[in-house]
C-alpha cells in the first residue's frame, strides 16, 4: 500500500468528528489493506511507531526537504526506513539519523512529509485509535465488532486480530480464546469526581483501595508461573517472591489480576519510582528482591480451574477470588449494596478517608454485576482521587504541530522562587480546548520576548490553574522534582503572577510526596 493513502484517510479522518463516518473511511482503508500490512497501518493511524523510540527529534526533522513529485513510497518501505532509524546508534549515529530522515522525506509528497511530521513527533492525533481502527477492522472483514472486540480482548492485539481476520475472514476468530500463559488486555476505570457521584452512577457496588503500584497480571498452570506487565510484557523473572505466592496458592490454574507493591517498615507504600525502579530492574534479581521486596495484592480473578470467568458478575468473581486468594494477599474493600442508604455512603467516604491517610492514592468503586471488560476503560469501574491544583506562571511555550500548526501548545510551567525568580516545575498541552488553545497562542505572542523558531520565550505574566497527581523526581529542573500527569484547568488572567505558587508551597502542598 502507498504511505500516500494512509496519509490521506488520516487527513480526512482528522477533518471528520462522526464516529460513524470515521468507521466507514477506517473500513475501506482496511479493505484495501494486505493483510501483511495490516499491523503497520494500524500503528500508523493510532500514532505508534513499532519501532518504539527510534531517536529523532525536531533537531533532526527541522531542515525542509523538498517534497517528491508523485507518490511512489510504500508503507512497508516507511516501515524498513525507520526500521534503520532505529538501529543506527553510536559514533556518528547523529549524522548517519540525518541523512536517513533527509533521504525517507525526499522519497515522500507533500501530504505524506506532514502525515510522517506528525507520526514521527508525536502529533498524530486524529482519532483514529484502536476502539475505532476495531469498527473499522469489523466493517471490512464483515465480522460483528462484538466478536472481534472480544477477540482482542482475549488476545490483548488488535494488530494481530486483525491481521487474521483480514486474511482468513470471520471464521479466524474462533483461534482467540483465553488462555492460561496468554495475557489478556487488563480492564480499565474511568474517572468519577467524588465517591458520591460513583455511588449514585453504578448503584450496588464495591470501594477498593486504589494502590500507587504496578498491574500485574499472574498466570499459572501447574509449577509454570507467568506474570505479566498491564502492557503484557512479561516480568516472570524480575519477580520471583510475585512467582513464589502464586505457587504456593491451593489452585494450580488461574489467571489473576492485581498490582504489586512495595511497603516500608511502616507498612505505607513506598514512592511510585522505587516500586516501578524494582520491578523493572533486569540485574542481581535475587540482590534487588532483597533489597526492595515487593508484595502482591489481587483484587479479581479471570480464570479457575479451567473455568473462563470473565462474563461473571463482580460478585461472583469476587467470590471465586477469596475461595483461592487468602485475605492478607487481597485488597481492601467496603461493599455498598444500597447507595441510597446514608449510612452505607458515609461508610464509603470514610473509607476513601482511611485510604488516603493510609498512604494511596484513592480508590476504585466497581459495580458488582458488571463483568470483566478486558481492554476497555468501561463506565462500571470508576476511579476517583483526590484533585489538587496550582496557580503556575508560563515562562515559555512551544510551538504546535499536526492540527495544532500554527498555535502555541505546550506550556513551560514555573512557580515562584523566594528571590522573585521563576523555577520551572514541568510541562503539558493536556487539557486544552480549541477556544483556550486559540486564546493562549494570541496572549502568548503579546508577551513573546524570543522565538527559535519551536520554543517561544514570554514574559512571566501569565497564570494557569494547573491540577496535577502528585511530584516526581526529576534531575532536568532546577528543584529536583516535576509535576506529575499536569494538565490545564483554566488561565487566570485575572491573577497577577506575583500571586502564583511558590516552590515552597509545592514542595509543602497536599500532593507533596516524591515518587
Amino acid at each position: 500500500m502507498l504511505l500516500a493513502r494512509l496519509a490521506e484517510v488520516s487527513e480526512q479522518v482528522a477533518a471528520t468528528s462522526a464516529r460513524s463516518r470515521k468507521i466507514a473511511m477506517l473500513a475501506d482503508l482496511f479493505a484495501a489493506t494486505p493483510p501483511t500490512e495490516a499491523t503497520l497501518v494500524i500503528a500508523y493511524l493510532a500514532g505508534r511507531l513499532p519501532q518504539g523510540r527510534i531517536g529523532v527529534g525536531w533537531s533532526t526533522l527541522k531542515e525542509s526537504v523538498p517534497p517528491a513529485g508523485h507518490a511512489t513510497l510504500t508503507v512497508a518501505e516507511t516501515d524498513a526506513a525507520l526500521t534503520a532509524l532505529a538501529q543506527a546508534t553510536g559514533p556518528g549515529s547523529r549524522t548517519e539519523r540525518q541523512r536517513r530522515v533527509h533521504s525517507l522525506m525526499a522519497a515522500a509528497t507533500a501530504p505524506e512529509q506532514r502525515f510522517l511530521l506528525r507520526l514521527l513527533t508525536g502529533e498524530l492525533r486524529q482519532g483514529a485509535l484502536d476502539a475505532i481502527a476495531l469498527e473499522g477492522v469489523a466493517r471490512a472483514a464483515h465480522a460483528p465488532a462484538a466478536d472481534v472486540r472480544r477477540a482482542v480482548m482475549l488476545d490483548g492485539s488488535l494488530p494481530r486480530v486483525a491481521t487474521a481476520l483480514l486474511a482468513e475472514g470471520p471464521a479466524s476468530l474462533e483461534r482467540f480464546r483465553l488462555a492460561v500463559g496468554t495475557p489478556v488486555q487488563p480492564m480499565l476505570a474511568h474517572t468519577a469526581k467524588s465517591v458520591a457521584d460513583a455511588l449514585a452512577a453504578l448503584g450496588p457496588c464495591a470501594v477498593e483501595e486504589k494502590l500507587d503500584g504496578i498491574r500485574v497480571q499472574v498466570h499459572r498452570s501447574g509449577d509454570d508461573v507467568r506474570i505479566y506487565t498491564r502492557s503484557l510484557d512479561e516480568i516472570t523473572d524480575r519477580l520471583p517472591e510475585v512467582r513464589a505466592v502464586a505457587q504456593e496458592l491451593a489452585g494450580d490454574r488461574f489467571i489473576l489480576d492485581g498490582e504489586v507493591i512495595a511497603l516500608d517498615a511502616a507498612g505505607r507504600p513506598v514512592p511510585f519510582q522505587e516500586t516501578a525502579s524494582r520491578v523493572g530492574s533486569r540485574v542481581d534479581v535475587t540482590a534487588a528482591a532483597a533489597a526492595r521486596p515487593v508484595s502482591p495484592v489481587f483484587f479479581d480473578i479471570l480464570a479457575a480451574h479451567d473455568a473462563v470467568l470473565l462474563d461473571l458478575p463482580g460478585r461472583e468473581r469476587h467470590m471465586e477470588l477469596t475461595r483461592l486468594v487468602p485475605e492478607p494477599l487481597r485488597v481492601r474493600r467496603t461493599v455498598v449494596t444500597d447507595p441510597a442508604d446514608p449510612t452505607q455512603c458515609d461508610a464509603a467516604e470514610a473509607f476513601f478517608t482511611d485510604t488516603l491517610d493510609r498512604g494511596h492514592e484513592g480508590v476504585l468503586v466497581k459495580a458488582l454485576e458488571a463483568p470483566y471488560s478486558a481492554g476497555r476503560r468501561g463506565r462500571s469501574w470508576l476511579k476517583i482521587k483526590p484533585v489538587h491544583t496550582l496557580d503556575l506562571v508560563v515562562l515559555a511555550v512551544e510551538r504546535g504541530h499536526g492540527r495544532r500548526t500554527g498555535l502555541l501548545s505546550n506550556l513551560h510551567l514555573g512557580a515562584r522562587a523566594a528571590d522573585g525568580t521563576f523555577v520551572m516545575l514541568g510541562k503539558t498541552f493536556k487539557g486544552l480546548t480549541d477556544d483556550m488553545l486559540r486564546w493562549q497562542t494570541d496572549r502568548l505572542r503579546e508577551l513573546s520576548v524570543d522565538d527559535d523558531g519551536f520554543t517561544v520565550r514570554v514574559r512571566p505574566e501569565l497564570v494557569v490553574e494547573i491540577a496535577y497527581d502528585g511530584l516526581q523526581r526529576s534531575p532536568r529542573y532546577p528543584a529536583g522534582v516535576a509535576l506529575r500527569f499536569a494538565r490545564v484547568v483554566r488561565h487566570r488572567p485575572d491573577k497577577p503572577a506575583t500571586e502564583a505558587d511558590t516552590v515552597d508551597q509545592v514542595l509543602a502542598g497536599p500532593q507533596s510526596r516524591v515518587v
